[in-house]
């Protein structure tokens, strides 16, 4: 029997520092059904605007991240290391 290290785990989609949490554009596309290619130019454009929400009460430690395109939601509950814990799609609350 050979001991084998398992392998490494692959980069997280979400990870934070002490300016916030950095989303993979890869996760953002697939959350907005958008190709990867169109995800930095509409970040930068405004076009994908972001919002976020600090847990409370029994929610303490966890985030959400939004992420809205075109009436078009893509929301990632996250805890305070960035592991996801549920991912989430629907259509944006009208203004």
């Amino acid at each position: 029997m050979t001991d084998q290290n398992p392998p490494d785990d692959p980069a997280p989609l979400v990870t934070r520092d002490e300016s916030g949490f950095t989303v993979d554009a890869t996760l953002i596309a697939q959350g907005l059904d958008l190709p990867l290619h169109a995800i930095a130019r509409a970040m930068s454009t405004g076009a994908i605007t972001t919002r976020h929400e600090r847990g409370e009460g029994e929610d303490e430690g966890r985030f959400r991240l939004n992420f809205l395109y075109r009436g078009r939601t893509f929301r990632l509950t996250v805890d305070g290391e960035g592991r996801i814990i549920s991912q989430a799609r629907f259509g944006a609350a009208p203004e």
